[in-house]
């Protein structure tokens, strides 16, 4: 009888010990994510970090490690080569939570989502065509988030806008250029296609727009560049840098209006 009781005991004490924490989890992930949409990444970071701390292994807070870090690591400065040096470390700290999101959850889109993200501030860090195979893992994993095509509408508006920056951003070396290293796949009309499919999935962002702009100025569509410059003014503030958006596409459309006279 007393062994029973025991066993009762130790079996309600685990259980409640478990429950007690995986709601702690929730608690800081949640945390963790009201931090994120008031862009405090820093503390953002650290109710993830904790949550990580009591239930290493979960890929639900490793890919937001990742993020968090892209996101810090993004306003660093890099003025002196120490402080390159710390920007491109917390890039690659980050790219070591999203492929370890992507190991423990290979079914779900925001895992190579979030890789790709990283792998392309690595890339853009280094430059494009000095990171040949990094920019063909953004081309790639960002093709496996939008084939496996879960994680709700935001993550797949965001795979079709990566991977649609992506061509873009290889096209701005000529294609003869760009064959022998392996890049002869960017493709301008790739990128206005994803940019398109990006804004019907999640409309109202202004990086869509202006992206998607920029793509139409490259093709000498001025029109067309015009229709979503003035979009990027009338949607609303969603993430960080709008403001910055917003500005750029200020200037865009003087540039524009130039080539529509």
């Amino acid at each position: 009888m007393k062994t029973s009781t025991i066993f009762l005991f130790l079996f309600c004490s685990f259980f409640f010990i478990n429950n007690y924490f995986a709601q702690t989890v929730e608690e800081l992930i949640q945390q963790g994510d009201k931090y994120n949409t008031e862009f405090n990444h820093q503390k953002s970071l650290e109710a993830y970090q904790q949550a990580d701390k009591l239930q290493p292994g979960n890929w639900e807070i490793l890919w937001r490690i990742s993020r968090a870090m892209v996101d810090i690591a993004n306003k660093m400065p890099e003025n002196t080569d120490e402080q390159k040096d710390a920007k491109f470390n917390k890039y690659k700290k980050s790219f070591v939570y999203a492929d370890s999101a992507v190991k423990l959850a290979p079914d779900q889109s925001v895992t190579y989502l979030r890789r790709a993200i990283v792998n392309g501030r690595i890339a853009l860090f280094e430059g494009v065509f000095s990171a040949i195979g990094t920019v063909n893992d953004v081309k790639d994993d960002c093709e496996r988030s939008i084939e496996l095509d879960n994680g709700g509408n935001y993550v797949q508006a965001l795979s079709h806008y990566v991977l649609g920056r992506t061509h873009a951003k290889v096209c701005e070396k000529s294609y003869l250029l760009r064959l022998p290293i392996g890049l002869g796949w960017g493709d301008m009309e790739v990128a206005i296609r994803e940019f398109q499919i990006a804004i019907k999935l999640k409309p109202n962002y202004r990086m869509f727009y202006l992206e998607l702009a920029k793509a139409y100025i490259e093709e000498d569509e001025y029109e067309l560049a015009k229709e979503n410059l003035l979009m990027v003014e009338k949607s609303p503030v969603n993430l960080e840098d709008d403001e910055k958006y917003l500005e750029e596409a200020k200037k865009l459309i003087v540039e524009v209006n130039k080539e529509l006279e």
